[in-house]
């Protein structure tokens, strides 16, 4: 068994299985690279995860994944932990904090583009049920990928289920920045 040299702390599963999907794409194995995915359940208990899988004695090489509106309460976390103080952006970039523009699924749709997601949606079996929620009035001024991304987070399991199928779908050499620079830091 190899020891774990490196934790990735994502927010949730769709984030973990995503990142493990590319990873199996790029042809890599986490777990005989000693690196575990561990989805936190909330970027809100990361201070609880930076106390169980690091220290600053450790010789754990830590990065996260998380969204932009978690952005602050993990750079807050992070120095709370002693990883320094005043993180800009490629601060947090260069010591292995990602920030995804909204979310997860907001930096899949873009990478995709609407009309792919929306083919991958009906591969899925899904695109009636799609379409539906289109014709919601809460959906009327929301643009495709707004309504892709709600879609997605509209029914227990879709949002994992989605992850893997969209990640499946991206083409390597495009992938979202900060999925990109994560695989390439870890």
């Amino acid at each position: 068994m190899i020891a774990t040299r490196t934790v990735v702390l994502v927010e949730g599963l769709s984030d973990q299985v995503a990142i493990a999907s590319l990873a199996v794409r790029q042809g890599r194995n986490f777990a005989a690279e000693g690196i575990a995915i561990v989805p936190m359940g909330g970027a809100t208990n990361i201070r609880r995860y930076l106390q169980g899988f690091y220290s600053q004695q450790s010789n754990i090489k830590l990065a996260v994944l998380c969204d932009a509106k978690e952005e602050r309460g993990i750079r807050r976390g992070v120095e709370w932990a002693g990883f320094g103080a005043g993180f800009t952006r490629a601060d947090m970039e260069s010591v292995g904090l990602y920030v995804c523009v909204a979310d997860l699924e907001d930096e899949l749709i873009r990478a995709l583009g609407a009309e792919s997601v929306q083919q991958v949606v009906d591969a899925q079996g899904e695109l009636r049920l799609f379409r539906m929620l289109q014709r919601q009035p809460a959906q009327q001024g929301r643009t495709i990928e707004g309504q892709l991304r709600r879609f997605m987070g509209t029914k227990s399991g879709r949002k994992v289920r989605y992850a893997r199928v969209l990640a499946d779908a991206l083409d390597l050499a495009r992938l979202p920045r900060p999925l990109d620079r994560l695989l390439r830091y870890v």
